[in-house]
């Protein structure tokens, strides 16, 4: 499997997530204002943008774009990522 290659670029891109998330928790328990809160909001809804993209990237180099795969095999990968990229969007 292709992520388990770059599986601890991915795991620190989620720990960074995670510590964003912990800091939207933290402001939002105490006396933050909004403009503050939104701004990390937004910081956090790039982070995940960016693991997405990076996962979208990694599936179709693999599954979609490498020489050597059976065309079902790569119709069945290219639908699987559609579904997910609409599912995403929503």
């Amino acid at each position: 499997m292709h992520i388990v290659a770059d599986r601890d670029k991915l795991l620190a891109r989620v720990r960074r997530i995670a510590g964003q998330i912990g800091a939207v928790e933290r402001q939002l328990a105490g006396d933050a204002g909004c403009s503050e809160t939104l701004q990390l909001v937004a910081s956090v809804r790039g982070a995940v943008g960016s693991l997405m993209e990076e996962l979208i990237d990694q599936h179709m180099r693999e599954h979609v774009a490498r020489p050597g795969i059976s065309d079902a095999a790569r119709q069945a990968a290219a639908e699987e990522m559609l579904a997910l990229i609409r599912r995403y969007g929503k």
